[in-house]
Protein backbone atom coordinates (compact mmCIF):
# COMPACT_ATOMS: atom_id res chain seq x y z
CA UNK A 1 0.00 0.00 0.00
CA UNK A 2 1.14 3.11 -0.74
CA UNK A 3 2.62 5.73 1.99
CA UNK A 4 0.86 8.57 0.57
CA UNK A 5 -2.68 7.10 0.86
CA UNK A 6 -2.14 6.03 4.31
CA UNK A 7 -1.20 9.34 5.07
CA UNK A 8 -4.11 10.62 2.97
CA UNK A 9 -6.32 8.35 5.38
CA UNK A 10 -4.17 9.57 8.49
CA UNK A 11 -5.47 12.93 7.98
CA UNK A 12 -9.51 11.72 6.98
CA UNK A 13 -9.76 10.54 10.46
CA UNK A 14 -7.72 13.18 12.24
CA UNK A 15 -10.52 15.95 10.45
CA UNK A 16 -13.60 13.64 11.29
CA UNK A 17 -12.17 12.89 14.61
CA UNK A 18 -11.93 9.05 14.60
CA UNK A 19 -9.21 7.41 16.04
CA UNK A 20 -6.78 5.71 13.85
CA UNK A 21 -7.44 1.95 13.00
CA UNK A 22 -11.24 2.27 13.00
CA UNK A 23 -12.96 0.95 9.90
CA UNK A 24 -15.19 3.63 9.97
CA UNK A 25 -15.66 7.02 9.30
CA UNK A 26 -17.07 9.31 11.80
CA UNK A 27 -20.61 10.39 11.51
CA UNK A 28 -22.18 13.76 10.19
CA UNK A 29 -22.82 16.25 13.26
CA UNK A 30 -26.27 17.13 13.77
CA UNK A 31 -25.64 20.57 14.25
CA UNK A 32 -23.05 21.03 11.64
CA UNK A 33 -24.30 18.51 8.90
CA UNK A 34 -28.00 18.47 9.69
CA UNK A 35 -27.84 14.74 9.96
CA UNK A 36 -30.16 13.32 12.46
CA UNK A 37 -30.22 13.00 15.82
CA UNK A 38 -31.72 10.73 18.43
CA UNK A 39 -33.56 13.25 20.43
CA UNK A 40 -34.93 11.22 23.29
CA UNK A 41 -31.28 9.79 23.63
CA UNK A 42 -30.11 13.15 23.39
CA UNK A 43 -32.46 14.54 26.12
CA UNK A 44 -31.49 11.62 28.61
CA UNK A 45 -27.90 12.19 28.02
CA UNK A 46 -27.85 16.06 28.50
CA UNK A 47 -29.45 15.22 31.69
CA UNK A 48 -26.74 13.07 32.35
CA UNK A 49 -24.22 15.40 31.67
CA UNK A 50 -25.52 18.10 33.59
CA UNK A 51 -26.01 16.02 36.65
CA UNK A 52 -22.77 13.71 36.62
CA UNK A 53 -20.86 14.55 33.39
CA UNK A 54 -17.60 16.47 32.50
CA UNK A 55 -16.23 17.11 28.92
CA UNK A 56 -12.07 17.53 28.36
CA UNK A 57 -10.50 17.89 25.32
CA UNK A 58 -8.29 15.39 24.23
CA UNK A 59 -5.61 15.46 21.21
CA UNK A 60 -6.50 17.10 17.90
CA UNK A 61 -9.63 18.60 18.70
CA UNK A 62 -11.65 15.59 19.83
CA UNK A 63 -13.61 16.33 23.01
CA UNK A 64 -14.45 13.47 25.14
CA UNK A 65 -18.27 13.05 27.32
CA UNK A 66 -17.28 11.88 30.19
CA UNK A 67 -20.20 10.57 32.73
CA UNK A 68 -19.86 8.47 36.12
CA UNK A 69 -22.67 6.96 37.90
CA UNK A 70 -22.19 4.13 40.65
CA UNK A 71 -21.25 0.87 40.30
CA UNK A 72 -23.84 -0.52 41.85
CA UNK A 73 -26.30 0.37 39.04
CA UNK A 74 -25.53 -1.63 36.41
CA UNK A 75 -28.46 -1.40 33.93
CA UNK A 76 -27.83 2.07 33.77
CA UNK A 77 -24.35 2.05 33.46
CA UNK A 78 -25.32 -0.63 30.48
CA UNK A 79 -28.18 2.30 29.04
CA UNK A 80 -25.30 5.16 29.09
CA UNK A 81 -23.32 2.79 26.63
CA UNK A 82 -26.47 2.31 24.66
CA UNK A 83 -27.33 6.14 24.71
CA UNK A 84 -24.00 7.35 23.66
CA UNK A 85 -23.96 5.10 20.58
CA UNK A 86 -27.53 6.44 19.65
CA UNK A 87 -26.35 9.93 19.81
CA UNK A 88 -23.20 9.20 18.29
CA UNK A 89 -24.29 6.24 15.65
CA UNK A 90 -21.19 3.75 15.27
CA UNK A 91 -19.37 5.65 18.42
CA UNK A 92 -17.25 3.09 19.93
CA UNK A 93 -17.44 4.51 24.01
CA UNK A 94 -14.87 3.17 26.97
CA UNK A 95 -15.51 1.73 29.99
CA UNK A 96 -13.28 2.60 33.56
CA UNK A 97 -13.97 1.17 36.28
CA UNK A 98 -12.51 3.29 39.63
CA UNK A 99 -13.17 2.17 43.20
CA UNK A 100 -16.95 2.39 43.53
CA UNK A 101 -17.91 4.03 40.14
CA UNK A 102 -17.68 3.51 36.29
CA UNK A 103 -16.83 5.95 33.77
CA UNK A 104 -18.61 6.02 30.00
CA UNK A 105 -16.37 7.97 27.76
CA UNK A 106 -17.46 8.72 24.43
CA UNK A 107 -15.09 11.11 21.94
CA UNK A 108 -16.06 12.92 19.54
CA UNK A 109 -15.25 16.84 17.33
CA UNK A 110 -18.66 17.70 17.30
CA UNK A 111 -18.88 16.67 21.06
CA UNK A 112 -19.02 20.72 22.18
CA UNK A 113 -21.74 21.35 18.97
CA UNK A 114 -23.94 19.22 21.07
CA UNK A 115 -23.39 19.78 24.57
CA UNK A 116 -22.40 23.89 24.34
CA UNK A 117 -22.99 24.12 28.11
CA UNK A 118 -19.13 23.14 28.15
CA UNK A 119 -16.61 25.94 29.65
CA UNK A 120 -13.60 26.20 31.68
CA UNK A 121 -14.13 25.25 35.78
CA UNK A 122 -16.87 23.51 37.70
CA UNK A 123 -20.45 23.85 36.12
CA UNK A 124 -21.86 25.59 39.13
CA UNK A 125 -19.47 27.74 38.23
CA UNK A 126 -20.74 29.33 35.35
CA UNK A 127 -23.64 30.01 33.68
CA UNK A 128 -25.56 27.00 32.50
CA UNK A 129 -28.26 28.13 29.93
CA UNK A 130 -30.05 25.43 27.04
CA UNK A 131 -29.50 26.91 23.30
CA UNK A 132 -33.04 27.05 21.74
CA UNK A 133 -32.89 23.97 19.99
CA UNK A 134 -31.51 22.32 23.36
CA UNK A 135 -35.25 23.69 24.67
CA UNK A 136 -37.22 22.20 22.06
CA UNK A 137 -35.47 18.74 22.31
CA UNK A 138 -36.54 18.78 26.41
CA UNK A 139 -39.98 19.93 25.42
CA UNK A 140 -40.44 17.09 23.33
CA UNK A 141 -38.56 14.66 25.21
CA UNK A 142 -39.02 15.58 29.00
CA UNK A 143 -38.95 12.02 30.59
CA UNK A 144 -35.91 10.63 29.45
CA UNK A 145 -34.38 14.36 30.26
CA UNK A 146 -35.65 13.12 33.76
CA UNK A 147 -34.19 10.17 34.07
CA UNK A 148 -30.68 11.79 32.77
CA UNK A 149 -31.28 14.48 35.88
CA UNK A 150 -32.32 12.24 38.67
CA UNK A 151 -30.50 9.07 37.78
CA UNK A 152 -27.33 10.75 37.99
CA UNK A 153 -27.97 13.48 40.84
CA UNK A 154 -31.01 12.24 42.62
CA UNK A 155 -32.64 9.47 44.35
CA UNK A 156 -35.62 7.71 45.56
CA UNK A 157 -36.26 7.96 49.24
CA UNK A 158 -38.89 6.38 51.45
CA UNK A 159 -40.10 9.18 54.28
CA UNK A 160 -42.43 8.28 57.41
CA UNK A 161 -44.96 10.07 59.35
CA UNK A 162 -47.43 9.00 62.30
CA UNK A 163 -51.17 10.15 62.13
CA UNK A 164 -53.41 9.16 64.88
CA UNK A 165 -56.57 7.40 63.47
CA UNK A 166 -59.56 6.37 65.97
CA UNK A 167 -57.10 6.87 68.84
CA UNK A 168 -54.54 5.16 67.95
CA UNK A 169 -51.25 6.51 66.29
CA UNK A 170 -50.43 4.88 63.05
CA UNK A 171 -46.89 5.08 60.67
CA UNK A 172 -47.13 5.70 57.07
CA UNK A 173 -44.63 5.54 54.53
CA UNK A 174 -44.42 7.33 51.72
CA UNK A 175 -42.10 7.92 48.78
CA UNK A 176 -40.11 10.83 47.33
CA UNK A 177 -37.77 11.95 44.74
CA UNK A 178 -35.04 14.25 45.05
CA UNK A 179 -32.66 16.24 43.07
CA UNK A 180 -29.75 17.60 44.55
CA UNK A 181 -27.43 20.18 42.58
CA UNK A 182 -25.22 22.84 43.47
CA UNK A 183 -25.71 24.82 40.52
CA UNK A 184 -29.07 27.41 40.65
CA UNK A 185 -28.76 27.23 37.09
CA UNK A 186 -29.09 23.54 36.32
CA UNK A 187 -32.04 23.45 39.48
CA UNK A 188 -33.75 25.60 37.41
CA UNK A 189 -33.67 23.44 34.48
CA UNK A 190 -34.73 20.39 36.48
CA UNK A 191 -38.09 22.69 38.06
CA UNK A 192 -38.54 23.94 34.11
CA UNK A 193 -38.64 21.06 32.89
CA UNK A 194 -41.20 19.93 35.53
CA UNK A 195 -43.25 22.81 35.17
CA UNK A 196 -43.69 21.41 31.70
CA UNK A 197 -45.34 18.48 32.23
CA UNK A 198 -47.11 19.83 35.67
CA UNK A 199 -45.35 17.78 38.22
CA UNK A 200 -45.49 19.70 41.43
CA UNK A 201 -42.36 20.05 43.22
CA UNK A 202 -41.14 21.96 46.19
CA UNK A 203 -37.52 23.75 46.84
CA UNK A 204 -36.58 21.37 50.79
CA UNK A 205 -32.96 23.14 51.11
CA UNK A 206 -30.90 25.53 49.20
CA UNK A 207 -29.78 22.82 46.91
CA UNK A 208 -32.62 19.69 46.77
CA UNK A 209 -35.53 19.95 44.40
CA UNK A 210 -38.25 17.67 45.87
CA UNK A 211 -40.87 15.77 44.81
CA UNK A 212 -43.49 14.42 47.66
CA UNK A 213 -47.14 14.80 46.91
CA UNK A 214 -48.55 10.90 45.96
CA UNK A 215 -49.86 11.32 42.77
CA UNK A 216 -46.58 13.97 41.57
CA UNK A 217 -44.19 10.96 42.48
CA UNK A 218 -46.03 8.49 40.78
CA UNK A 219 -46.12 10.45 37.84
CA UNK A 220 -42.49 10.52 37.84
CA UNK A 221 -42.08 7.17 38.62
CA UNK A 222 -43.73 6.55 35.34
CA UNK A 223 -41.58 8.52 33.49
CA UNK A 224 -38.34 7.84 34.57
CA UNK A 225 -37.96 4.25 37.00
CA UNK A 226 -36.75 3.05 39.45
CA UNK A 227 -32.51 3.22 39.38
CA UNK A 228 -30.67 -0.31 38.72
Amino acid sequence: MAIKTIRRWRRLYQRRGVARGQTHLAPPCPRCDGADLDEAAYAELLGWYLGDGHISEGHRDVFNLHIINDRKYPEDNRRLKELMMRVKPGGLPHIRLVPGAVITTISWKHMLCLFPQHGRGRKHERAIVLEDWQHHVVSAHPGPFFRGLFHSDGCRVNNWATRVVAGQKKRYEYGRWQFVNVSEDIRGLCTWALDIVEIPWRQSSWKTISVSRREAVAALDALIGPKS
